[in-house]
């Protein structure tokens, strides 16, 4: 169930970068803190309480039905179609339990560092899922979000494209399995979750 996967990655969050692009800045990692705590207190809180206090999903206006959830506010610009971003994310499948099919954070340049993914707003390379999520995001934020099939995978040219052969094969063939499509599975098998750190903006002049 796509519910069940994400229970299971709700304590699951991106490490602190070492980012070297531009218009970035120092930023909180207490997240996983915050949640730690946020548990602690649906355990001692009276029911009420914990709904009011509990973080929730809620959907991204215009996107098509994603859904964010921000994990640390940005405090930098936000971008605009044609800006060029660099965006650290973890990707994982719903379908496969919350299997992360890729990250940035294990893509190292030449000197160990993670390296971010970079892509245009609005040139349709990647898929509609992550451009809403980063549209709405500002430098210096991260967010996790649930995308459902219809803003992810469309086809298997989209971005951001996983490097190691078999992972992307995995990830591809749960997506468009035929057998399951026929079966109507299509409305969970390209559900994807990402957890999104917007890096930094150049903005296009």
């Amino acid at each position: 169930m796509v519910t069940t996967a994400i229970a299971a990655t709700a304590g699951a969050v991106p490490p602190p970068t070492k980012a070297k692009a531009v218009n970035s800045t120092p930023f909180p990692t207490a997240t996983r803190r915050h949640l730690f705590l946020a548990a602690t207190a649906a355990s001692t809180l009276p029911s009420t309480a914990v709904s009011a206090a509990t973080p929730r999903f809620a959907d991204i206006p215009g996107s098509g039905g994603v859904k964010a959830l921000d994990l640390r506010e940005g405090s930098g610009e936000v971008p605009v179609d044609g800006d060029q971003v660099a965006i650290h994310y973890y990707g994982r499948l719903a379908a496969k339990q919350g299997w992360r099919f890729d990250s940035t954070y294990d893509h190292k340049d030449e000197t160990g560092d993670p390296m971010p993914f970079v892509f245009t707003v609005g040139s349709g390379k990647v898929i509609s899922g992550i451009e809403a999520a980063v549209k709405s995001m500002r430098v210096g934020g991260l967010r996790r979000v649930i995308i459902p099939p219809s803003q992810g995978y469309q086809n298997t040219s989209q971005e951001p494209i996983p490097p190691n052969f078999f992972d992307r094969q995995r990830l591809f063939t749960t997506i468009f399995n035929p057998t399951r499509l026929a079966n109507g599975e299509g409305s969970t098998l390209g559900t994807l979750i990402f957890d999104i750190e917007l890096i930094s903006i150049r903005q296009h002049p």
